[in-house]
């Protein structure tokens, strides 16, 4: 029990399931990560807690590690019973006793809310970078050919491992994907392509539909060729396949401090829409 209230701090069960959905669709305070898994396929994994009021999920936090060195926070939500900045105390205390014996892992969060943004600054989080979001409207691919030195072909399941080993060289381990979450990633993608040199893997897109046309979800090059126009090519490749579909409007986004990515994509005509989204960090000790 919680001291001074009738409240329970225990850890998330399946049987939650119901109870945290609700809270997602109805609360005024939630944050949700932007992932390939829902808040929901996370219940099981930890740290994960709900507080819980006369047997009601009144309040949950879901910061599970993927990759092992970096907890994104998943989910926060409060359902206004109890103060939210109260609420994010009472289950920020148990998850960060339980990230806290993990050696060198970083909690980190997407803010889209300002009331986030101010909860994470109270427990001493940074924002050293943000993501930026370009997008590419109705341009023709005439003008954009991908160099024969790189051929692209369509993903296959069989590549995600080779797949992961790409993404793995190629970000740090803040942006990192996992093989589980790329094979979460690939059955949703509209468009999903590999580059190859000598039978090897050197880069990859995974890109998903949105009401607007698509979204390039995903892009990495193995650092040996970076430079060598691996990502213009891959590129290239979707806008082409993307016109084919008819569907022109294509969306992106990457980090503030990724100047190579940035580059890129306003080489290929992608402009920026003025959003920008914090990046909240805190090394766990």
């Amino acid at each position: 029990m919680i001291s001074g209230a009738d409240l329970q701090l225990r850890p998330a069960i399946q049987t939650d399931q119901r109870g945290i959905t609700n809270l997602i669709h109805f609360s005024p305070h939630v944050h949700r990560h932007l992932d390939w898994r829902s808040p929901i396929d996370w219940i099981g994994s930890s740290p994960y807690f709900v507080i819980e009021n006369g047997g009601q999920v009144i309040a949950a936090l879901g910061c599970p590690p993927d990759p092992p060195a970096v907890a994104w926070v998943r989910l926060f939500v409060n359902s206004g019973k109890i103060p939210v900045k109260e609420s994010w105390m009472i289950l920020w205390e148990r998850v960060y006793k339980e990230l806290a014996g993990k050696d060198q892992l970083v909690v980190a969060a997407i803010v889209l809310q300002d009331w986030f943004k101010e909860i994470l600054l109270s427990s001493e989080f940074t924002n050293p970078q943000s993501i930026v979001m370009l997008e590419r409207d109705g341009g023709s691919a005439t003008g954009l050919k991908p160099p024969a030195t790189f051929p692209i072909r369509a993903m296959m399941p069989y590549d995600l491992p080779a797949v992961a080993e790409v993404d793995a060289s190629a970000f740090d381990h803040l942006w990192k994907n996992t093989l589980p979450a790329l094979e979460q990633a690939y059955p949703q993608s509209v468009i999903a392509t590999v580059a190859e040199m000598e039978g090897k893997t050197i880069g990859y897109q995974i890109s998903t539909r949105n009401p607007n046309g698509v979204h390039l979800a995903r892009l990495a090059v193995r650092p040996s060729v970076q430079g060598h126009g691996v990502g213009y090519a891959l590129v290239a490749d979707l806008i082409h396949k993307a016109e084919r579909r008819g569907m022109t409007h294509l969306t992106v986004n990457t980090q503030s401090d990724n100047s190579a990515s940035l580059a890129l994509y306003q080489r290929m005509g992608f402009n920026e829409t003025g959003e920008r989204y914090p990046v909240y960090q805190l090394q766990v000790s």
